[in-house]
């Protein structure tokens, strides 16, 4: 029999650390809440926004404008996605709805797609019959308002996705942290029509604008794709996962690793090779164990474990 520091959890954390893959009511919690704070920053956003185009006129204003309508019609659709998503597993979805917020991603990357092409279009318009920028002063200051807030939303879902991993939530964050590139390049425009009169500057600011924001909505498809694809974890992760389960002595070695992520959910399964002559409650015994470490080390995991005999010839089509 295997001594107790053979068996020692690699992972280093408490030996009470659960593995049951439901869903933690304090990260639910602070996933609404981000969702909530989303929703009420666009909201302000494309009123004060509104106003100062309306009083301006400057079309790299309104690029700021359209990504944030743009950007509340995603927070609108993260709200529901994440209120579904957090709905618990039932006869129908027995790996539960997490994946509702991938489909909400990929929503929110041709919302963005879209307000990128509109924009390219306003601003070479705009090359073309050059306008005027009224109340330029105006229009700055609500863009140093517009960042302020913007900054206390990302700071708090930067804490939300920190501590939740959620997709939904870091997809949104994307959208705001690019709106602050986004104001800084309007505050620049700005200055340069109203104060140098350098029109030619409003329209290209929007049109970078424009390619900014397609460069995002591409990364939260391949983002989205990728969980609804069911891409294994990073590399990183999965041997991490290898170094856990052979560092338990009763483990001749393991096939089969599979890892996905459904929203802030993630499955790992697994074959084990055990001695072939272990009475079946050991090899239960020892599978729970090692599904306690894995859990330890991936906090809310659904674990799975099969053991199979040493020495048994098996096709192995995924072994590491």
């Amino acid at each position: 029999m295997n001594t107790a520091p053979e068996n020692e959890n690699p992972a280093e954390k408490s030996s009470q650390a659960g593995f049951s893959g439901g869903i933690d009511p304090g990260k639910a919690r602070l996933m609404r809440l981000a969702t909530y704070a989303s929703v009420a920053v666009a909201m302000t956003l494309i009123i004060i926004k509104a106003w100062a185009w309306v009083m301006s006129d400057s079309i790299a204003l309104l690029s700021s404008l359209v990504d944030s309508i743009l950007d509340a019609l995603a927070s609108v659709v993260n709200l529901i996605a994440v209120r579904h998503a957090l709905e618990p597993a039932d006869d129908e979805h027995r790996f539960g709805h997490g994946k509702v917020e991938s489909l909400a991603s990929l929503a929110q990357a041709a919302f963005i797609g879209g307000s990128a092409v509109f924009l390219v279009f306003q601003a070479a318009e705009r090359f073309i019959h050059p306008q005027p920028v009224g109340h330029g002063e105006l229009g700055i200051l609500v863009m140093f308002a517009s960042m302020a807030l913007t900054l206390v939303l990302v700071l708090f879902q930067h804490h939300v996705v920190k501590k939740t991993g959620s997709v939904a939530v870091s997809t949104d964050s994307l959208h705001y942290r690019s709106d602050l590139l986004v104001n800084a390049g309007v505050i620049l425009a700005l200055v340069a029509v109203t104060v140098f009169d350098w029109r030619v500057v409003d329209p290209l600011v929007a049109v970078l604008v424009a390619l900014y924001i397609l460069h995002g909505a591409w990364k939260i498809f391949r983002q989205s794709y990728d969980m609804l694809m069911d891409r294994e974890f990073p590399i990183e992760d999965r041997n991490r996962i290898s170094e856990i389960v052979l560092a338990h002595g009763d483990v001749h070695g393991l096939h089969d690793l599979r890892t996905r992520s459904s929203g802030i959910n993630s499955f790992i399964q697994l074959h084990v090779e055990l001695e072939g002559g272990m009475p079946l409650l050991k090899a239960h015994e020892i599978a729970d164990e090692l599904e306690n470490w894995i859990g330890e080390a991936f906090p809310g995991a659904d674990v799975i474990i099969h053991q199979d005999p040493l020495g048994i010839a098996e096709d192995h089509p995924h072994t590491i």
